[in-house]
Protein backbone atom coordinates (compact mmCIF):
# COMPACT_ATOMS: atom_id res chain seq x y z
CA UNK A 1 0.00 0.00 0.00
CA UNK A 2 1.03 3.74 -0.29
CA UNK A 3 1.55 5.77 3.04
CA UNK A 4 -1.30 7.74 4.11
CA UNK A 5 1.38 10.68 3.55
CA UNK A 6 1.64 9.82 0.31
CA UNK A 7 -1.86 10.92 -0.77
CA UNK A 8 -2.04 13.74 1.36
CA UNK A 9 0.71 15.54 -0.45
CA UNK A 10 -0.64 14.48 -3.37
CA UNK A 11 -4.51 15.86 -2.21
CA UNK A 12 -2.51 18.96 -1.54
CA UNK A 13 -0.67 19.36 -4.13
CA UNK A 14 -3.48 19.28 -6.94
CA UNK A 15 -5.65 21.06 -4.55
CA UNK A 16 -5.30 24.44 -6.08
CA UNK A 17 -6.35 23.59 -9.92
CA UNK A 18 -8.58 19.59 -9.23
CA UNK A 19 -11.23 20.12 -6.53
CA UNK A 20 -13.32 17.55 -5.00
CA UNK A 21 -16.12 16.12 -6.86
CA UNK A 22 -19.88 15.44 -5.28
CA UNK A 23 -21.29 12.56 -4.04
CA UNK A 24 -24.86 12.30 -5.47
CA UNK A 25 -27.71 10.04 -3.81
CA UNK A 26 -28.76 7.53 -5.88
CA UNK A 27 -32.35 7.40 -4.88
CA UNK A 28 -33.92 4.64 -7.19
CA UNK A 29 -30.53 2.20 -6.11
CA UNK A 30 -31.07 3.24 -2.58
CA UNK A 31 -34.77 2.48 -2.58
CA UNK A 32 -34.05 -0.84 -4.12
CA UNK A 33 -31.13 -1.86 -1.72
CA UNK A 34 -32.61 -0.62 1.28
CA UNK A 35 -30.11 1.93 2.16
CA UNK A 36 -28.23 4.95 0.90
CA UNK A 37 -25.84 4.41 -2.51
CA UNK A 38 -24.32 7.33 -3.40
CA UNK A 39 -22.30 7.52 -6.89
CA UNK A 40 -18.79 9.49 -6.48
CA UNK A 41 -19.04 11.75 -9.59
CA UNK A 42 -15.69 11.64 -11.12
CA UNK A 43 -17.20 12.61 -14.24
CA UNK A 44 -17.83 15.92 -12.99
CA UNK A 45 -14.14 16.13 -13.09
CA UNK A 46 -11.81 18.08 -15.17
CA UNK A 47 -11.73 16.29 -18.59
CA UNK A 48 -14.92 14.40 -17.59
CA UNK A 49 -12.60 11.85 -15.76
CA UNK A 50 -10.44 10.57 -12.75
CA UNK A 51 -7.73 10.84 -15.10
CA UNK A 52 -6.66 14.18 -14.49
CA UNK A 53 -5.78 13.67 -10.54
CA UNK A 54 -2.78 11.18 -11.17
CA UNK A 55 -1.62 12.90 -14.59
CA UNK A 56 -1.34 16.21 -12.69
CA UNK A 57 0.24 14.94 -9.71
CA UNK A 58 3.12 13.31 -11.79
CA UNK A 59 3.78 16.19 -13.77
CA UNK A 60 4.29 18.14 -10.61
CA UNK A 61 6.50 15.74 -8.96
CA UNK A 62 8.71 15.30 -12.16
CA UNK A 63 11.85 15.75 -12.55
CA UNK A 64 13.37 18.23 -14.96
CA UNK A 65 14.99 16.03 -16.93
CA UNK A 66 11.97 13.56 -16.94
CA UNK A 67 10.03 16.71 -18.87
CA UNK A 68 12.67 17.69 -21.04
CA UNK A 69 12.10 15.58 -24.23
CA UNK A 70 7.86 15.53 -23.82
CA UNK A 71 6.01 12.45 -23.06
CA UNK A 72 4.42 9.99 -24.15
CA UNK A 73 1.52 7.50 -22.54
CA UNK A 74 -1.15 4.69 -24.09
CA UNK A 75 -4.38 4.87 -23.53
CA UNK A 76 -7.90 3.95 -24.24
CA UNK A 77 -8.76 7.44 -24.23
CA UNK A 78 -8.93 9.27 -20.48
CA UNK A 79 -5.51 8.81 -19.51
CA UNK A 80 -4.83 10.38 -22.99
CA UNK A 81 -7.24 13.35 -22.08
CA UNK A 82 -5.87 13.46 -18.39
CA UNK A 83 -2.11 13.25 -19.63
CA UNK A 84 -2.93 15.63 -22.10
CA UNK A 85 -4.30 18.72 -19.78
CA UNK A 86 -1.64 17.96 -17.42
CA UNK A 87 0.98 18.12 -19.51
CA UNK A 88 -0.37 21.28 -21.25
CA UNK A 89 -0.61 22.83 -17.96
CA UNK A 90 3.08 23.17 -18.00
CA UNK A 91 3.89 23.98 -21.27
CA UNK A 92 4.96 19.71 -22.22
CA UNK A 93 4.17 18.17 -25.08
CA UNK A 94 2.96 14.86 -24.90
CA UNK A 95 2.59 11.63 -27.46
CA UNK A 96 0.00 9.30 -27.13
CA UNK A 97 -0.48 5.98 -29.06
CA UNK A 98 -4.04 4.56 -28.91
CA UNK A 99 -5.53 1.33 -30.42
CA UNK A 100 -7.61 1.94 -33.37
CA UNK A 101 -10.80 1.46 -31.95
CA UNK A 102 -10.33 4.32 -29.36
CA UNK A 103 -12.99 6.51 -29.23
CA UNK A 104 -13.37 9.19 -31.29
CA UNK A 105 -14.84 11.63 -29.23
CA UNK A 106 -11.83 10.79 -26.81
CA UNK A 107 -9.03 11.20 -29.47
CA UNK A 108 -10.55 14.19 -30.69
CA UNK A 109 -10.18 15.53 -27.53
CA UNK A 110 -6.87 14.79 -27.08
CA UNK A 111 -5.88 16.45 -30.07
CA UNK A 112 -7.80 19.68 -28.89
CA UNK A 113 -5.95 19.68 -25.84
CA UNK A 114 -2.15 19.35 -28.07
CA UNK A 115 -1.70 15.84 -27.81
CA UNK A 116 -0.23 13.93 -30.79
CA UNK A 117 -2.32 10.83 -30.65
CA UNK A 118 -0.84 7.75 -33.16
CA UNK A 119 -3.59 5.30 -33.83
CA UNK A 120 -2.26 1.90 -33.95
CA UNK A 121 -3.97 -1.50 -33.85
CA UNK A 122 -5.08 -2.94 -30.41
CA UNK A 123 -4.04 -2.15 -26.44
CA UNK A 124 -1.06 -4.48 -26.92
CA UNK A 125 0.17 -3.23 -30.53
CA UNK A 126 0.00 0.17 -29.27
CA UNK A 127 2.28 -0.49 -26.19
CA UNK A 128 4.83 -2.14 -28.28
CA UNK A 129 4.76 0.98 -30.80
CA UNK A 130 4.68 3.44 -27.93
CA UNK A 131 8.13 1.36 -26.41
CA UNK A 132 9.82 2.21 -29.86
CA UNK A 133 8.60 5.75 -29.47
CA UNK A 134 10.03 6.41 -26.34
CA UNK A 135 13.36 4.73 -27.88
CA UNK A 136 13.04 6.73 -30.85
CA UNK A 137 12.28 10.45 -29.29
CA UNK A 138 13.35 10.05 -25.89
CA UNK A 139 10.28 10.09 -24.58
CA UNK A 140 9.17 9.90 -20.67
CA UNK A 141 6.50 7.23 -20.02
CA UNK A 142 3.88 8.36 -18.09
CA UNK A 143 2.02 4.56 -17.26
CA UNK A 144 -1.44 5.04 -17.49
CA UNK A 145 -2.01 3.15 -13.91
CA UNK A 146 1.38 1.37 -13.07
CA UNK A 147 2.89 4.64 -11.58
CA UNK A 148 3.13 5.03 -7.64
CA UNK A 149 2.69 8.85 -8.37
CA UNK A 150 -0.01 8.24 -10.57
CA UNK A 151 -1.52 6.47 -7.87
CA UNK A 152 -1.48 8.15 -5.37
CA UNK A 153 -3.20 11.04 -7.60
CA UNK A 154 -5.55 8.68 -7.95
CA UNK A 155 -5.92 7.92 -4.26
CA UNK A 156 -7.42 11.35 -3.77
CA UNK A 157 -10.83 9.94 -4.91
CA UNK A 158 -10.68 7.58 -1.79
CA UNK A 159 -9.95 10.08 0.77
CA UNK A 160 -12.61 12.37 -0.86
CA UNK A 161 -14.79 9.40 -0.16
CA UNK A 162 -13.73 8.68 3.21
CA UNK A 163 -14.46 12.08 4.14
CA UNK A 164 -17.82 12.89 2.28
CA UNK A 165 -19.41 9.39 3.37
CA UNK A 166 -18.68 8.59 7.03
CA UNK A 167 -21.26 5.91 7.40
CA UNK A 168 -19.90 3.84 4.12
CA UNK A 169 -19.31 0.44 4.72
CA UNK A 170 -18.25 -0.53 1.04
CA UNK A 171 -17.50 1.54 -1.62
CA UNK A 172 -17.06 -0.51 -5.56
CA UNK A 173 -14.86 0.77 -7.99
CA UNK A 174 -13.99 0.02 -11.65
CA UNK A 175 -11.05 -1.71 -12.27
CA UNK A 176 -8.99 -1.64 -15.41
CA UNK A 177 -5.13 -1.44 -14.50
CA UNK A 178 -5.66 -0.97 -11.02
CA UNK A 179 -4.32 2.19 -10.50
CA UNK A 180 -7.73 3.94 -9.10
CA UNK A 181 -8.67 1.06 -7.47
CA UNK A 182 -5.21 0.81 -5.49
CA UNK A 183 -4.93 4.69 -4.66
CA UNK A 184 -8.53 4.16 -2.75
CA UNK A 185 -7.59 1.05 -1.12
CA UNK A 186 -4.79 2.35 0.03
CA UNK A 187 -6.81 5.54 1.34
CA UNK A 188 -9.15 3.06 3.07
CA UNK A 189 -6.68 0.43 4.34
CA UNK A 190 -5.15 3.23 6.73
CA UNK A 191 -8.42 5.13 7.70
CA UNK A 192 -11.11 3.07 7.32
CA UNK A 193 -9.49 -0.30 7.23
CA UNK A 194 -13.12 -2.18 8.25
CA UNK A 195 -14.34 -0.91 5.06
CA UNK A 196 -15.43 -2.96 2.49
CA UNK A 197 -13.37 -2.43 -1.11
CA UNK A 198 -15.01 -4.44 -4.30
CA UNK A 199 -13.57 -4.60 -7.28
CA UNK A 200 -15.59 -4.43 -10.86
CA UNK A 201 -14.20 -5.73 -14.09
CA UNK A 202 -16.04 -6.51 -17.47
CA UNK A 203 -15.83 -9.80 -18.23
CA UNK A 204 -14.36 -9.23 -21.58
CA UNK A 205 -11.21 -7.55 -19.82
CA UNK A 206 -11.01 -9.08 -16.34
CA UNK A 207 -7.03 -9.13 -16.02
CA UNK A 208 -7.67 -8.17 -12.11
CA UNK A 209 -9.52 -11.48 -11.46
CA UNK A 210 -6.33 -13.55 -14.36
CA UNK A 211 -3.90 -12.35 -12.30
CA UNK A 212 -5.42 -12.88 -8.75
CA UNK A 213 -5.84 -16.30 -10.62
CA UNK A 214 -2.63 -16.49 -11.62
CA UNK A 215 -0.87 -14.78 -8.46
CA UNK A 216 0.62 -12.27 -10.50
CA UNK A 217 -0.19 -9.34 -13.49
CA UNK A 218 -0.41 -11.33 -16.62
CA UNK A 219 -1.71 -10.75 -19.83
CA UNK A 220 -4.74 -11.64 -21.46
CA UNK A 221 -4.48 -13.30 -25.00
CA UNK A 222 -8.13 -10.76 -25.78
CA UNK A 223 -9.58 -7.94 -24.89
CA UNK A 224 -13.53 -7.23 -25.80
CA UNK A 225 -16.20 -5.56 -24.21
CA UNK A 226 -17.95 -2.50 -24.37
CA UNK A 227 -16.40 -0.83 -21.61
CA UNK A 228 -13.13 0.37 -23.74
CA UNK A 229 -11.90 2.32 -20.69
CA UNK A 230 -11.13 -0.65 -18.49
CA UNK A 231 -9.72 -2.57 -21.78
CA UNK A 232 -6.20 -2.78 -20.21
CA UNK A 233 -4.59 -6.03 -21.14
CA UNK A 234 -2.35 -6.88 -18.43
CA UNK A 235 -2.66 -4.63 -14.44
CA UNK A 236 0.33 -3.19 -13.07
CA UNK A 237 3.47 -4.54 -10.49
CA UNK A 238 2.62 -1.87 -8.21
CA UNK A 239 -1.09 -2.20 -8.76
CA UNK A 240 -1.57 -5.64 -8.48
CA UNK A 241 0.09 -6.54 -4.85
CA UNK A 242 -1.65 -3.02 -3.19
CA UNK A 243 -5.20 -4.55 -4.80
CA UNK A 244 -4.52 -7.79 -3.50
CA UNK A 245 -4.21 -6.63 0.16
CA UNK A 246 -6.92 -4.29 0.44
CA UNK A 247 -9.50 -4.95 -2.17
CA UNK A 248 -12.40 -7.85 -0.60
CA UNK A 249 -13.67 -9.34 -4.15
CA UNK A 250 -13.92 -8.67 -7.64
CA UNK A 251 -16.99 -9.28 -9.70
CA UNK A 252 -17.14 -9.82 -13.25
CA UNK A 253 -20.60 -7.47 -15.54
CA UNK A 254 -21.07 -8.70 -18.79
CA UNK A 255 -22.01 -6.13 -21.67
CA UNK A 256 -25.75 -6.44 -21.24
CA UNK A 257 -25.53 -5.64 -17.66
CA UNK A 258 -23.30 -2.57 -18.20
CA UNK A 259 -26.05 -1.79 -20.36
CA UNK A 260 -29.09 -1.65 -18.35
CA UNK A 261 -26.75 0.44 -15.53
CA UNK A 262 -25.78 2.70 -18.62
CA UNK A 263 -29.54 2.82 -19.03
CA UNK A 264 -30.20 3.23 -15.45
CA UNK A 265 -27.69 6.02 -14.99
CA UNK A 266 -28.95 7.92 -18.00
CA UNK A 267 -33.10 7.60 -16.99
CA UNK A 268 -32.83 7.53 -13.24
CA UNK A 269 -29.80 9.03 -11.57
CA UNK A 270 -29.56 11.68 -14.80
CA UNK A 271 -26.11 11.24 -15.58
CA UNK A 272 -24.91 10.59 -18.90
CA UNK A 273 -21.85 7.61 -17.66
CA UNK A 274 -19.22 5.97 -20.20
CA UNK A 275 -19.45 2.36 -20.26
CA UNK A 276 -16.77 1.90 -17.57
CA UNK A 277 -18.00 3.93 -14.97
CA UNK A 278 -21.44 1.93 -15.34
CA UNK A 279 -19.93 -1.58 -14.08
CA UNK A 280 -20.58 -0.75 -10.46
CA UNK A 281 -23.89 0.00 -10.57
CA UNK A 282 -23.85 -2.85 -12.39
CA UNK A 283 -22.71 -5.17 -10.37
CA UNK A 284 -25.44 -3.75 -7.87
CA UNK A 285 -28.18 -4.30 -9.97
CA UNK A 286 -26.76 -7.56 -10.67
CA UNK A 287 -26.24 -8.39 -7.10
CA UNK A 288 -22.77 -9.71 -8.24
CA UNK A 289 -21.35 -8.73 -4.78
CA UNK A 290 -21.95 -9.39 -1.31
CA UNK A 291 -22.39 -5.95 0.55
CA UNK A 292 -21.72 -5.27 4.33
CA UNK A 293 -25.52 -6.09 5.70
CA UNK A 294 -25.94 -2.28 7.16
CA UNK A 295 -24.31 0.83 6.03
CA UNK A 296 -23.93 3.49 3.35
CA UNK A 297 -22.57 2.23 -0.62
CA UNK A 298 -20.36 4.31 -2.26
CA UNK A 299 -20.28 4.00 -6.72
CA UNK A 300 -17.21 5.54 -8.13
CA UNK A 301 -18.61 6.85 -11.17
CA UNK A 302 -15.00 7.25 -13.14
CA UNK A 303 -15.72 9.29 -16.34
CA UNK A 304 -18.30 10.48 -18.79
CA UNK A 305 -16.44 10.71 -22.10
CA UNK A 306 -18.12 9.48 -24.86
CA UNK A 307 -20.30 10.99 -28.21
CA UNK A 308 -23.74 10.42 -29.16
CA UNK A 309 -22.86 7.59 -31.18
CA UNK A 310 -21.06 5.75 -28.47
CA UNK A 311 -24.47 6.17 -26.44
CA UNK A 312 -27.25 5.69 -28.88
CA UNK A 313 -26.65 1.94 -28.25
CA UNK A 314 -27.57 2.31 -24.45
CA UNK A 315 -30.60 4.27 -25.05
Amino acid sequence: MLPLERLQSAQRLIADTLPPTPLLLDHGLSDRLGRRVWLKGELFQRTGSFKPRGALHWVRTAKREELAGGLGAVSAGNHALGLAWAAGQAGVPVTIVMPENASRFKVEGSRELGAEVILYGDINAAWERMHKLVAERGLTLVHPYDDERIIAGQGTVGLEILEQAPEATAILCPVGGGGLIAGIGSAAAALRPELALFGVEPCGAASMAHAWAQGAPSRLGKVETCAKSLGAAIVGEHTYPICRETVRALAQVDDAAIGRALHHLLYQAKLMAEPGAAVGVAALLEEAVALPPEGDVVVVITGGNMSREELEPFL
